[in-house]
């Protein structure tokens, strides 16, 4: 998974010098589903880019385990009044985490619909993502919304010292050196260094971990393919860290059609687009949205996030040695992942905490 991730944060993170959030794992569900719904070469396009479904919902649903009280993921399909959809499509839905169908007037009253799916994301994001869906992306053509949501809140295992311990420190960002709040601690990490890069790993409650991805210059020149990536999170060695890391607060609202037009996955979102698993009616995707916020401070972290798909009808251990001082005091990636599967939640670029 991490090479869709990679692939896919290159394409829609913009320019070097801004932060940018979003979450693999809700992306990554919403094209498995709507991969389900799809033959031929809206198909194959989808699977190239993700992996078979099959494949891609034991991870998903291997990650969603964990999830209970202060977390939560769905995968709603609301569905226009009178349109028809298939049998098998929702059996093969049922199997996703969270899968729910809900009908809803689409057509015949757009705004009201377009309130009523961002209430629904919003209860389940407590609050974080109000708007998912945005004025004018239900029409009058929508037949199907598929609206994958995802929340998490976690604690550090071990905490970051107080906040009151929490300085401004400098941070060099694109276009000069700031000061911001950075959090500090101490003790046994996992921590590797490889390729012009060194990661720490945040073990957190639940079977999550964060991994702090820091390039040894500018992160915009810093090479990073999925080799290197699954290298850097899956081994390491436990050594003393002292560990400076900026608090931040990081989010996105993003287009997917055009980042996923430039990774091969066009046909779904054309006239020629077959996504005849789901319904008798010739739909196409007409808008594929993604919005998402990762809150991170001295006790844990605190993520969102919510892709929204419509479909509408169309006209066609070592010896002891000194402990190793980290300083996260220029951009960097932080990766919020699952520590059995590897299913990654969140990857924000963080240029100016």
């Amino acid at each position: 998974m991490h090479e869709f991730t990679l692939a896919l944060h290159r394409a829609l993170s913009g320019p070097a010098d801004t932060n940018a959030c979003w979450s693999p794992y809700s992306v990554a569900t919403a094209l498995g589903l709507v991969a389900e719904a799809a033959r031929g070469r809206s198909r194959a396009e989808i699977v190239e880019l993700i992996g078979e479904p099959a494949k891609l919902l034991e991870r998903v649903a291997g990650a969603a385990e964990l999830w209970a009280g202060t977390a939560a993921v769905t995968s709603t399909l609301w569905v226009d009044d009178g349109v028809a959809v298939h049998e098998d499509f929702l059996a093969r839905l049922a199997g996703w985490p969270g899968a729910r169908v809900r009908e809803l007037a689409l057509r015949a009253a757009p705004e009201v619909a377009r309130g009523v799916i961002n209430a629904d994301v919003a209860e389940i994001t407590r609050g974080l993502i109000t708007q998912a869906v945005p004025a004018g992306a239900i029409t009058a053509d929508t037949l199907v919304a598929l609206v994958n949501a995802l929340y998490l809140k976690v604690g550090w295992l071990t905490p970051f010292r107080d906040a009151d311990r929490t300085a401004a420190l400098p941070f060099h960002a694109p276009g000069g050196t700031v000061s911001v709040p950075t959090m500090s601690r101490g003790g046994k990490l996992r921590h590797k260094a490889l390729g012009g890069w060194q990661s720490v790993v945040l073990p957190a409650d639940g079977g999550t971990e964060a991994v702090v991805l820091l390039p040894d210059g500018d992160l915009d020149a810093a090479r990073l393919d999925a080799e290197l990536l699954d290298a850097l999170v899956g081994s390491g060695v436990y050594r003393e860290v002292e560990l400076f890391l900026p608090r931040f607060k990081v989010s996105s609202r993003l287009e997917l059609a055009d980042p996923l037009g430039e990774l091969g996955v066009r046909t779904v979102f054309g006239e020629d687009a077959d996504l005849g698993e789901l319904t008798e009616e010739r739909v196409a995707v007409t808008a594929a949205l993604h919005q998402a916020v990762l809150d991170v401070d001295e006790q844990g972290l605190e993520g969102a996030a919510v892709t929204a798909v419509m479909f509408g009808a169309v006209s066609l251990e070592l010896e002891p040695e000194p402990p190793l001082e980290v300083r996260v005091d220029r951009p960097f990636l932080f990766l919020v992942r699952h520590q059995e599967s590897g299913a990654p939640y969140f990857l924000a670029r963080v240029a100016r905490p």
